[in-house]
C-alpha cells in the first residue's frame, strides 16, 4: 500500500520565520524517505507568480472584494492543478500560507466576514483542508523588524490592521486545536523547530499518517526525493542543500499539548501569558 499523501500549510503573520520552518520540515520528511513539495499562495504556479504581482505589488485602491477573489482563483487553480495531484500521488505538500490566510486578512482584517470568506475558500477548494496547520505566531512589531526589503502592499498596512491578522489566527486555533498548532514565532530558529519537530514526532513519528486514533495506515515508504518539488518562483529552490538538525528530544510535543490547553482568547486578553521571552528569529 503506498503511502498517503499529507497536507502541511504554514501560517503566521509577516517576518513569523515560515520559510525557513518549511526548509527544515521538508528535510525532516526527506529523511524518513517522503517524497515532498513546497509550494506558496500566492505563487505556487505560473498564474499563481502572476496574481502575486497583482495582490502584493498592483494599484493600492484595489478593493478588499477583488483582492479576495483574486487569492481565492489563485487557490482554486492551485488546489486542482499542484496540491490535489501530489496527494493523490502519495506525497507530502507544505504550503506557506492556504484558507487561514484569507480568513484572517480578508475576513477578518479588511472586514468581509470570515464566514463569507470560508465560504469562497471550500468552494474554491472544493473543500479541501490541510491535514496539519503551524501557526507562527508573534506580535506585529516583531515581524516588523524582521523586514528586510522593501515592504509590499500589505506589509505597508497599519499595526492595527495586522493585530487584527493576529487576533482572528488565534481565534481559529482556538476553534480547531487538533488541526492549528500555535508555535511561539519569537524564539530562535532552532527553538522555534524544537517545538515543530516534536508535533511531526507524534503526528508523523516514521514518516507516515498517525491518525488522531493512534492507528497508523500506511507502511514506510522507500526514500524518494522530488526535485521538482519548489514551486515556480520562490526561494526554496536552495533547500535541497541544507540538512534539518537530528531531533534531541520530544519536548517540543509536550509544549504543543500544553499550549493547546491555553486559551488563545484569554491570551490576548491578557489573562495569562502565551510564552516567556525567547531571542527573536532573525531568519
Amino acid at each position: 500500500m503506498g503511502a498517503e499523501g499529507v497536507f502541511i500549510t504554514f501560517e503566521g503573520g509577516d517576518g513569523a520565520g515560515k520559510s525557513t520552518q518549511i526548509q527544515r520540515v521538508r528535510d525532516w520528511f526527506i529523511e524518513r524517505g517522503r517524497t515532498v513539495k513546497v509550494t506558496r499562495e500566492p505563487g505556487g504556479t505560473e498564474l499563481g507568480v502572476q496574481i502575486r504581482q497583482m495582490v502584493q505589488n498592483g494599484p493600492e485602491d484595489i478593493d478588499p472584494q477583488t483582492e479576495a477573489l483574486l487569492y481565492a482563483a489563485d487557490r482554486a487553480y492551485h488546489v486542482a492543478t499542484l496540491i490535489r495531484p501530489a496527494l493523490a500521488a502519495g506525497e507530502v505538500v507544505l504550503a506557506d500560507r492556504y484558507i487561514d490566510s484569507s480568513l484572517a486578512y480578508q475576513g477578518a482584517a479588511r472586514s468581509l466576514g470570515v464566514d463569507e470568506i470560508r465560504s469562497l475558500s471550500m468552494w474554491a477548494t472544493q473543500t479541501l483542508d490541510p491535514t496539519l496547520t503551524f501557526l507562527l505566531d508573534l506580535p506585529p512589531e516583531v515581524g516588523a523588524r524582521r523586514r528586510t526589503d522593501a515592504p509590499d502592499r500589505m506589509e505597508r498596512e497599519s499595526m492595527d490592521f495586522h493585530e487584527r491578522v493576529r487576533h482572528e489566527y488565534l481565534r481559529l486555533a482556538d476553534a480547531e486545536p487538533e488541526r492549528i498548532i500555535v508555535i511561539d514565532g519569537v524564539g530562535t530558529p532552532d527553538e522555534v523547530f524544537s517545538e515543530i519537530r516534536g508535533v511531526l514526532e507524534e503526528r508523523f513519528g516514521s514518516g507516515v499518517v498517525q491518525h488522531v486514533d493512534d492507528e497508523t495506515v500506511v507502511d514506510q515508504p522507500s526514500r524518494s526525493v522530488d526535485k521538482s518539488a519548489e514551486p515556480l518562483t520562490t526561494d526554496n529552490a536552495k533547500v535541497a542543500s541544507h540538512s534539518a538538525p537530528k531531533a534531541k528530544t520530544k519536548s517540543g510535543a509536550k509544549a504543543s499539548k500544553s499550549s493547546k490547553k491555553k486559551s488563545m482568547l484569554g491570551i490576548l486578553a491578557g489573562q495569562a501569558p502565551l510564552w516567556p521571552s525567547a531571542e527573536e528569529d532573525k531568519a
